[in-house]
């Protein structure tokens, strides 16, 4: 069993990790922002130092699982300020608690570091074989994290793991204007409020539960140094995502606009994911037409009472 910290642990990803990890039958702390009545939940802000240390001193961690940031490319845009706080001073403040306490650093990294592609499929070595010119602002503070960690890892000799993320979805994500793609549209097409589909776009989708058990296996399978794509393997445009979606709920596209390439949004993300198949027993298998209709059931449960 391990002592474990899971930073943004009342996010949509960071909650059923924490849930998942106790199953398993280890010691999980945590730490966001909210306050909670749980004995072994600490309220403090990654970007905030002193804060820090209510979290770390005396603690004794094994791993951390470093998820806390300001996610989403038009959140950054509008909340640039806190986004670079948080996911740039923030991810430091983490790296210089490391060490001085020793523990091992999982880290939550994205897809949208990738820039746009280099080739069909996304192999974990392009961004260091390649110059990638990030197009928005939260993509450019997920690659300087990778950079911040590569140079504590050369430095100081940091253990640090770093997993790319491509498009978690599913129950657990509540709906606000800067969520996920599959949050966006299941949520504006059940209230009927209209949204943007951009022509073109492909993305590979997983869902939460194929997701989940990657993520705690990264504790037992953990490797200094490494980094891996974490995806599913659905290559599928946002115009038949927007269409499966519609489908289910029994409405037309009269609300949607089509529109041609968004500037600031990469056109395809397909990673490799055969490391994360090796290393993680990664392995990916509900569908989309799966995944859509239990992501609207919950999302009625929630808004729908």
């Amino acid at each position: 069993m391990a002592r474990v910290l899971v930073t943004g642990s009342k996010g949509t990803i960071g909650r059923p990790l924490v849930q998942e990890l106790r199953r398993r039958g280890h010691d999980v702390w945590q730490m966001d922002l909210q306050h909670q009545a749980d004995m072994q939940y600490i309220r403090a802000d990654v970007s905030n130092h002193r804060q820090l240390a209510r979290v770390f001193e005396g603690q004794n961690y094994d791993f951390v699982y470093h998820l806390a940031a300001e996610f989403g490319r038009l959140n950054g845009e509008e909340y640039y300020d806190t986004l670079w706080e948080t996911n740039v001073i923030g991810t430091r403040n983490i790296l210089e608690w490391q060490r001085k306490c020793g523990f091992k650093l999982i880290f939550a990294s994205s897809s949208e570091i990738y820039g746009e592609r280099h080739g069909e499929v996304l192999t974990e070595d392009i961004p260091l074989q390649h110059s990638i010119i990030q197009h928005n602002d939260y993509a450019l503070t997920k690659w300087v994290n990778e950079i911040q960690i590569m140079n504590f890892e050369k430095r100081y000799g940091n253990p640090c793991l770093r997993l790319r993320f491509f498009n978690a979805y599913g129950p657990g994500e509540h709906y606000h204007h800067y969520r996920s793609v599959v949050c966006l549209f299941c949520y504006r097409a059940m209230f009927d409020i209209p949204y943007t589909v951009y022509k073109g776009y492909h993305r590979v989708f997983m869902y939460i539960d194929d997701f989940i058990p990657t993520l705690a296996n990264a504790l037992d399978a953990f490797v200094p140094g490494e980094v891996i794509n974490v995806g599913g393997v659905e290559f599928r445009s946002v115009h038949e995502l927007s269409d499966l979606i519609l489908q289910h709920l029994g409405k037309d596209d009269r609300l949607v606009e089509y529109m041609p390439e968004d500037r600031h949004n990469v056109l395809n993300k397909q990673p490799d994911i055969s490391k994360a198949r090796d290393i993680l027993k990664h392995n990916p298998h509900v569908t989309l037409e799966e995944g859509v209709p239990a992501t609207i059931k919950w999302m009625k449960s929630v808004y729908l009472k």
